[in-house]
């Protein structure tokens, strides 16, 4: 294995982080008045041999998705 590759991960540990990783942009989200029902952890990917977890952000009203846009900072070279 070369210095820039990373380790593998055991499966139960990245499927951990990615549950994490989940409840913690619930939180952020919520923090910000937005609510997305299903966001989740793709249940597929609990099926593979090894997991390789995908997020599921799910499906939106253009309301949720305005208020999104908003939440999120603007770009260095957008102006104000």
């Amino acid at each position: 294995m070369s210095s820039n590759e990373k380790a593998p991960r055991h499966p139960v540990a990245c499927m951990s982080e990615a549950e994490e990783a989940v409840n913690t942009l619930r939180v952020a989200l919520k923090r910000s008045g937005i609510t997305l029902p299903s966001l989740r952890i793709d249940p597929a990917s609990y099926a593979r041999d090894v997991p390789c977890p995908l997020v599921e952000l799910g499906r939106c009203n253009v309301d949720t998705v305005r208020l999104i846009a908003a939440a999120l900072p603007r770009g260095l070279d957008e102006a104000p």
